[in-house]
């Protein structure tokens, strides 16, 4: 590890003390929780043929693919409160709590580590307000951006076979590219191999949401990641025939909408809010969606301009139907906002089986 990840690793990595560790592990959760399966759409596999562990496991985009090519989960960690009751609703088991509290010696031994860290202090959209509020992004947003460095203490001490992360683009060319150095170095310094790959969901899902993802093997070793090819697919394929009223936005946010449009356009930058082309892929659903909805606004005949529902957004990540949403829709479009695009993960994950 060169001098500059050694001296991050160190700054940044948590120090936990006992008290930290009794307020999360005495925790019953997964250990106490019910195994009757009957009403989970997505109970634990029969005889799985590898184990993984889930960290910033949000609504459970990986564990679904995870578990789709045989593996088992042996742990999550999840800290907030509305994505953990969704996790349980669809896996029967509630994530352990903030991962930082979480000694790494606790978590069980496993094959693949799979994390979709937090983007928010590398996105194009997270810098630019952090900016704008004079408040630290990257590694120095001491909240989310160091935890990377948590998958890193886990990695040293545990030793999987495969690292699995999944992250916004702009964490490539963040802060010029020394981001991504730390994070490359880091996972190199620890005896793995390190290879990425910058891709477009909407050949898989009809959304346009290009994410970095990571694939890390121990020992060293080449990763071709598998071509995400064809057509973009068109949103109207995943709209409802018909939703509630409640989903169309007002008079005074839409003409809102139209003026910080016009306005945004003619200065030549900040965002735009147009009607969907439901002939074309969505733009990127993000969290914040619920609270104007602007990433994608569906045309309504005769009306002003609705937002997507829970269920369409799940769609847009590419969830199954069954998958249960039992959250209200404000925290349900933070979770679709914050998840991974599930089709892109399983075809990555499929991938992975000969490195298992």
């Amino acid at each position: 590890m060169n001098e500059h990840c050694v001296n991050l690793f160190s700054q940044l990595t948590p120090k936990i003390t006992s008290a930290e560790q009794i307020s999360e592990l005495d925790v019953p959760y997964q250990a106490s929780l019910s195994t009757s399966w009957g009403s989970i759409p997505f109970p634990p596999v029969d005889n799985p043929s590898f184990s993984f562990i889930d960290l910033f496991s949000g609504i459970g985009g990986f564990r679904i693919a995870m578990q789709g090519i045989g593996g088992k989960c042996v742990f999550s960690s999840e800290w907030d409160s509305h994505a953990k009751k969704t996790y349980e609703a669809n896996f029967g088991e509630v994530p352990y709590g903030d991962i930082r509290k979480i000694p790494e010696e606790s978590i069980p031994d496993h094959d693949v580590l799979c994390a979709g860290f937090p983007c928010q202090p590398f996105s194009l959209a997270g810098v630019s307000s952090r900016n704008s509020l004079n408040i630290s992004h990257g590694f120095a947003c001491e909240t989310q951006g160091t935890l990377f460095f948590d998958i890193a203490r886990i990695i040293k001490v545990k030793k999987p076979k495969i690292v699995f992360l999944e992250n916004v683009r702009n964490l490539v060319r963040h802060d010029g590219g020394k981001t991504f150095d730390v994070v490359k170095n880091t996972i190199e310094s620890l005896g793995y191999s390190f290879s990425f790959q910058v891709i477009d969901s909407s050949p898989l899902v009809p959304q346009k949401r290009v994410r970095c993802y990571m694939v890390c093997i121990r020992g060293g070793g080449d990763f071709t990641f598998p071509q995400v090819q064809g057509d973009p697919l068109p949103l109207k394929g995943i709209l409802e025939d018909e939703v509630d009223d409640s989903f169309t936005i007002s008079t005074k946010l839409w003409e809102g909408h139209q003026r910080r449009t016009e306005r945004n356009i003619a200065r030549g930058t900040g965002f735009t809010a147009h009607c969907a082309d439901i002939e074309k892929p969505s733009n990127t659903i993000v969290a914040r969606y619920g609270k104007d909805g602007k990433e994608c606004l569906i045309p309504q005949e005769n009306k002003n301009p609705r937002m997507l529902s829970p269920r369409e957004c799940a769609r847009l990540q590419g969830f199954p139907e069954s998958f249960i949403i039992p959250v209200a829709k404000t925290a349900a479009y933070r979770q679709f906002g914050n998840s991974v695009a599930l089709p892109v993960i399983k075809k990555i994950a499929e991938t992975l089986i000969p490195y298992i």
